[in-house]
């Protein structure tokens, strides 16, 4: 049984709730579409993020031609990093919140360069001629001692940083549904498109540049023609790892939190994103890696979110099998 109360709303006597009122075709429609703009709002900001680690991760080993599972570690490591500096600076020296994060960026960059410098002289320089395995495993002690280093320092708890510029941006609206993006996912997507741009531009047009696709193509004939490998791979590793420090950055500003085992997952999925491409081009990688954010967030928007990662990394595991039985066949050609 159903009545109206004194403003006219229909309300439900039995228990039983009063029909939905049914939506006409066309606002059904807009409502699909607003929605799926929303999923691509949210696959940019997510893609960002992958698309400049995926850079970062190829200038390493598109030279290294090795596994290097320390490279998510380092991701994570970096963004704890900034979030218990930030911590500090505020509880401890009474900074401002503002100064306490720009005391973070810099502590992240800095341990990330620091940690470059170890890598690439005491690891992949004198491992890089000896097996794969050496590497993998090598890499894959680093990577437990960034987790382990980060979970002890912050004690085993999750700090986080209050919301920062989450003032929300209404990019289009229909009966009460917005597509929006917060102030902050803006400002990192502004930031690696920035900074990858400005990248791709120098990387083709410098010397290093130049050098670097020698080296990546045959190091010692780049080092018959002058060409100082130590140093352009120095410097190459040097990059990723800040490429990695500031994604790790961008991520803990948006989510407040970086946890201590996110660094495997990240590194495995640039890893697999990576290896599709082949490590020839930086810039070709974190297209790849963009577009791979921008799926995992449709995903997460019509399917179940639980089997999220699972069926991407079938759908990654798969391309790198055809792709790589491309491949053989073109060498074998």
């Amino acid at each position: 049984m159903q009545t109206s109360d004194a403003h006219g709303i229909v309300v439900s006597v039995s228990g039983v709730p009063p029909p939905a009122p049914r939506l006409g075709g066309t606002l059904l429609v807009l409502l699909s579409m607003l929605y799926f703009f929303q999923q691509v709002l949210n696959g940019l900001h997510s893609g960002a993020l992958y698309a400049l680690l995926a850079f970062g991760y190829v200038l390493t080993n598109g030279i290294l031609h090795r596994t290097n599972l320390a490279y998510g570690a380092l991701f994570a490591f970096c963004g704890q990093t900034m979030i218990l500096t930030v911590a500090f600076g505020y509880q401890a020296l009474w900074l401002t919140l503002l100064a306490s994060v720009a005391l973070g960026v810099v502590a992240a960059l800095l341990y990330a360069a620091l940690i470059s410098h170890v890598l690439s002289r005491s690891v992949f320089e004198p491992l890089a001629d000896r097996t794969p395995n050496a590497i993998v495993v090598t890499t894959l002690g680093i990577l437990l001692v960034l987790s382990e280093a980060s979970r002890i320092a912050a004690d085993t708890h999750d700090l986080w940083l209050p919301p920062m510029l989450a003032e929300p941006i209404v990019f289009a609206e229909a009966a009460g549904f917005k597509a929006t993006l917060t102030l902050i996912q803006l400002l990192d997507c502004a930031v690696v498109l920035a900074a990858v741009a400005l990248a791709t531009w120098a990387f083709a047009r410098s010397n290093f540049g130049r050098c670097w696709r020698a080296v990546s193509d045959d190091p010692r004939a780049a080092a018959l023609c002058g060409v100082d490998v130590r140093k352009v791979f120095r410097r190459a590793v040097l990059l990723g790892g800040l490429c990695a420090a500031l994604a790790g950055v961008m991520a803990s500003l948006y989510y407040g939190n970086v946890s201590f085992g996110s660094g495997l997952v990240y590194g495995l999925k640039i890893l697999f994103v990576t290896s599709v491409g082949g490590y020839l081009s930086p810039s070709r990688a974190a297209l790849g890696a963009a577009a791979f954010g921008m799926a995992e967030s449709l995903w997460a928007g019509y399917f179940p979110i639980e089997w999220r990662d699972g069926w991407m990394y079938l759908f990654l595991v798969a391309m790198l099998i055809l792709i790589g039985a491309g491949r053989d066949q073109t060498k074998i050609a």
